[in-house]
């Protein structure tokens, strides 16, 4: 069960399985806590240095697309990464790092090509796929770790 800090008032949080099939919340102040199940909209979470460890914290696999806004295949695997967003069910967790506004995570992982997707399970780096791949090569990676 992973612990959460608020990123509004500090407070740690212990998210617990039911936070897969809602948005958790803090306890304290009811702010959205960010990689607890951000995923519940539909849409990829937004990752950033300061919120990576607890997103990549989720108890199931998640995805972080490490991109750009000026990279065309970025641009060109977005629809699929916001369709698996939605379908995931809470199976799995899809976030979106942009390099240019968060350096010293994409440094961290020594991300020199994008897109990259990078999936990690229980906080640990699981896998790793380089470019634009086919819906179908990604869903078999994340799968894998389900």
């Amino acid at each position: 069960m992973p612990i959460i800090t608020c990123p509004n008032c500090g407070a740690k949080n212990r998210i617990d399985e039911r936070a897969r099939t809602a948005q958790a919340v803090c306890g304290k102040c009811g702010a959205k806590l960010p990689g607890a199940h951000a995923e519940a909209d539909g849409h990829p979470v937004t990752v950033t240095d300061a919120n990576f460890e607890q997103t990549i914290a989720a108890a199931g696999p998640v995805l972080v697309d490490f991109w750009a806004s000026w990279c065309p295949p970025c641009r060109a695997i977005a629809p699929v990464l916001e369709q698996m967003a939605r379908e995931s069910n809470g199976t799995y967790v899809i976030g979106k790092l942009n390099v240019d506004e968060n350096p010293k995570t994409a440094a961290r992982f020594h991300i020199e090509g994008i897109p990259t997707l990078l999936i990690f399970k229980n906080g640990q780096l699981v896998d790793r796929l380089v470019g634009a791949h086919p819906k179908s090569t990604i869903v078999q990676h994340l799968k894998a770790q389900v």
